[in-house]
C-alpha cells in the first residue's frame, strides 16, 4: 500500500456505481492509515489537526431519537457535495465504507472504516460512532459523530476528529484543506438540521 499512487487514491469526473463499489471492495482489504485508534474517546495525540465541534439540534427524547437515527443513515454528510457509500453494510465496528466528496468539477474517492460505536445512558446519552482512514484516504486519523442528550434536555450534534494530510499533493495544499474541513463541519451541521426538520 505504499508508493506514489497508494491502492485506491481516486480523483476522477463523476464516478459510476460500479467504479465506486470496485473501489469500495478493494478497501475491505486496505489496513489503517494511523495506530492512534479509537483516539477520539479521549485526549486527541500529538501530531494531528484537532477539532472539535458542537451545536444545538433541540430538545427532548423525541429529538435525540431522530438524531441519532439521522447519523445511522449518514445524513450529516452535506448532499451537495459528499456522500457515503457502503455496499449495504450496516455501521458497525470493522465495516468499511467509501466517502465521496464533489469538488471543483471532481471527485474524490476515499475509504474509512468504523473503529467503535457508542451507545452510553447517563448521565448524558449519547450515540454515536467513529471512522478511522485507511491506506486508500488523502488524510489519516479519525473522526466521530455523534448525537447527546443532556440532563438538561437539550440535544446536540458533537464532532471530534484529528487528522493531518497523508501525501503529498494534500500537504502541499493544506490551507485549502483546512478551509474544506471547516466547511464539512457548518454544512455538516446544517444537514443534521435538515434532516430533523422533514
Amino acid at each position: 500500500m505504499s508508493g506514489a499512487r497508494p491502492m485506491g487514491i481516486r480523483v476522477m469526473l463523476r464516478p459510476s456505481d460500479a467504479q465506486v463499489l470496485a473501489f469500495l471492495e478493494a478497501a475491505h482489504r486496505a489496513p489503517f492509515s494511523y495506530s492512534e485508534r479509537a483516539a477520539t474517546r479521549g485526549s486527541f495525540p500529538a501530531g494531528y489537526d484537532h477539532d472539535h465541534n458542537r451545536v444545538r439540534l433541540g430538545d427532548g427524547e423525541a429529538v435525540f431519537e431522530r438524531a441519532r437515527a439521522a447519523l445511522r443513515r449518514w445524513a450529516m454528510f452535506p448532499p451537495a457535495w459528499s456522500r457515503v457509500e457502503s455496499g449495504g453494510e450496516p455501521i458497525a465496528e470493522g465495516s468499511t465504507v467509501c466517502v465521496l466528496f464533489h469538488l471543483f468539477g471532481v471527485w474524490w474517492l476515499n475509504a474509512a472504516r468504523i473503529v467503535y460505536e457508542l451507545d452510553e445512558q447517563g448521565p448524558v446519552r449519547r450515540a454515536g460512532f467513529a471512522y478511522g482512514t485507511l491506506a486508500c484516504h488523502v488524510e489519516r486519523g479519525e473522526e466521530r459523530f455523534s448525537v447527546e442528550l443532556l440532563a438538561d434536555g437539550s440535544v446536540w450534534y458533537d464532532l471530534r476528529a484529528f487528522s493531518r494530510p497523508r501525501f503529498i499533493g494534500a500537504r502541499m495544499a493544506r490551507p485549502l484543506t483546512r478551509a474544506l474541513q471547516r466547511r464539512f463541519v457548518r454544512d455538516s451541521q446544517a444537514a443534521m438540521r435538515a434532516a430533523l426538520s422533514h
